[in-house]
């Protein structure tokens, strides 16, 4: 079997200058990862965030052939009629290189609540909207009303050649319903290898329930990795410090699930996925030093090739 892996876009990267990102893409590119994903956030916490849609655009424009991926978009938090947009726009731009990510959130209430949405109607939204978005991008013209969305006769033009893959993040059961119903794939974060396998199940068996058996699945499983290329201690203090500086919760909340080491140890810890059903890996990678993401990253990725074989 083929595995698929994308690398968090590096802590660094928009720090450096044009030529210095072209050359950090490019570094990614050649090290064995298929894309490059982006979380997407309005005002997480205590203000902080990054535009998915804003910075994928940008990443595709550094390397032809680079494949991007938004994960996990939080749809809930727009309108369905300009996301279809900036996707048919994105089916221009990089033809073929995007994955849309999508998800729900509500790890932050408050970041639903400042953008004017209810943090409980969150998953009608996005069940709405993944309705009205994947119409407009089938080139049909889209008359829809549901309890959270109005649209008449609504159209995109043009229609994107090729089908832009919408992978489902999320950790509920009612997530997998949505991959099930909307989705070429789930992405799963922080869970065990057995609760994967049993979610890959779920997905296949609604899937067929609606008709949809036709779907060549894409699963994947997004953690956050610790490497060091020498002392497990290390990794597991980076990774600690930098989950708990973005997310403002202990680590102990997401340890079980969170794997560091070296790259030998780091892909270990993982294999469990492969055997579960996972096809792609988008991994978060924390170090010590960010100019060692990429090659840290990479030597995990030749270590977990080593398990689908």
């Amino acid at each position: 079997m083929e595995l698929k892996f994308g690398l968090g876009t590096p802590s660094n990267l928009w720090s450096l200058d044009w030529t210095q990102r072209q050359q950090a893409v490019n570094e990614i590119a050649s090290s064995g990862f298929d894309h490059i994903f982006m979380a997407d956030h309005v005002s997480f916490r205590n203000g902080s965030g990054t535009d998915g849609f804003v910075e994928v655009a940008s990443l595709s424009q550094l390397h032809p052939t680079i494949g991007v991926m938004t994960s996990i978009y939080l749809l809930p938090l727009r309108h369905p009629l300009p996301i279809a947009r900036q996707l048919a726009s994105m089916a221009r731009i990089a033809s073929g290189r995007l994955i849309f990510g999508v998800g729900i959130g509500g790890e932050d209430p408050h970041e639903m609540e400042v953008c004017g949405v209810n943090p409980r109607r969150r998953g009608v939204r996005a069940n709405e909207s993944l309705e009205i978005i994947k119409g407009l991008l089938d080139g049909q013209s889209v008359t829809f009303q549901g309890l959270e969305f109005d649209v008449t006769d609504a159209i995109i033009k043009p229609k994107p050649k090729i089908a832009i893959p919408i992978m489902v993040g999320g950790r509920s059961d009612a997530a997998l319903t949505r991959t099930a119903r909307f989705g070429e794939g789930w992405v799963g974060v922080w869970c065990s290898a057995r609760r994967y396998s049993q979610a890959v199940e779920i997905v296949a068996s609604e899937a067929l329930s609606l008709g949809r058996n036709d779907i060549n699945w894409c699963h994947g499983y997004q953690p956050w990795v610790g490497v060091d290329s020498k002392d497990a201690s290390k990794a597991h203090a980076t990774v600690k410090q930098g989950m708990e500086s973005f997310y403002q919760i202990p680590f102990s909340k997401f340890e079980r699930y969170t794997p560091s080491g070296t790259p030998a140890q780091v892909a270990e810890q993982l294999a469990p996925y492969v055997e579960a059903g996972c096809r792609l890996f988008n991994l978060k990678v924390c170090c010590e030093h960010a100019q060692e993401e990429v090659a840290l990253g990479a030597a995990v990725v030749e270590e977990l090739k080593a398990y689908s074989a």
